[in-house]
């Protein structure tokens, strides 16, 4: 019997290895040929910085760059504030419409991005608005802020019963409960909310080439154009980049809030 279990737990780490192999295999030699001193990506002649440098010497980079960042800041700063928001006004909602709301947030999360990009494209072509900076940036917002709901709802539903109650019966006003009191309590999701936001936003690319226009590209899109062009290392090191970036970022978002956790739970003990 032992045996047995023994045989099972080693076809299933096997199992699990080749798994992991599949899936990041290509990523890795992905970064390994960014640093290749040859463009082929056939054979290994030398490490080189060379593509990278000349990765940001393209004008056409350094502007996706521009606008990947840009918008990717004001959209997890808009989308957290109206997120926190929204959570708490649902938080406090009676069961049916709290559920009916809930269902409706979860739908962006479910669907499939290329559903939701084109049902945004078409929103904003009913409205006739000129496709560009301004209607990427709003589909960034929009998409952004069922994640950022999703993150402060568990920290809302933690909070002791009644604790704005016992606020408010101390002589706090609303807003300076839900400013002093709920928002310190719920900080690592809002924290949270906005670094998914953020990696939602620096990564998505169905989304934003179904809303941006002309003049207005991020870096997403400008590796589909740079692919179809041809497979060339600079795609290869500027793929890393944002792998690496997105990795980063996932990290942090992830281990956030047990950091916070460790340390409110030290300072209790001191």
């Amino acid at each position: 019997m032992q045996r047995n279990s023994r045989k099972l737990d080693i076809f299933k780490n096997i199992y699990l290895v080749l798994v992991f192999v599949f899936l990041y295999a290509p990523i890795a030699a992905l970064i390994i040929f960014s640093f290749n001193k040859s463009k082929s990506m056939g054979h290994i002649t030398g490490f080189t910085l060379h593509w990278y440098k000349q990765l940001f010497s393209n004008e056409a980079i350094l502007s996706a760059l521009y606008y990947t960042i840009t918008i990717a800041v004001i959209a997890s700063v808009v989308s957290t504030i109206f997120g926190t928001i929204t959570a708490i006004g649902i938080y406090k909602m009676n069961n049916k419409p709290k559920k009916i709301l809930l269902n409706i947030n979860y739908l962006p999360v479910l669907n499939t991005e290329i559903v939701t990009g084109i049902a945004i494209m078409s929103l904003f072509a009913f409205f006739k608005m000129d496709f560009g900076f301004r209607t990427m940036l709003i589909s960034h917002i929009m998409f952004c802020v069922p994640y950022v709901i999703l993150s402060v709802l568990p920290k809302l539903r933690q909070l002791p019963e009644n604790i704005e109650e016992a606020a408010l019966d101390l002589g706090a006003t609303p807003w300076y409960a839900i400013r002093k009191v709920i928002i310190p309590q719920i900080k690592p999701g809002i924290i949270s909310g906005f670094l998914m936001a953020f990696t939602m936003s620096i990564d998505d690319f169905v989304i934003s080439f179904f809303n941006t226009g002309n003049g207005v590209s991020n870096l997403s899109i400008e590796i589909y154009g740079m692919a179809r062009r041809g497979i060339k290392p600079e795609i290869n090191a500027l793929s890393t980049l944002m792998f690496t970036t997105v990795l980063i970022l996932i990290i942090l978002a992830n281990r956030k809030d047990s950091i916070i956790r460790n340390t409110v739970n030290r300072s209790e003990i001191d």
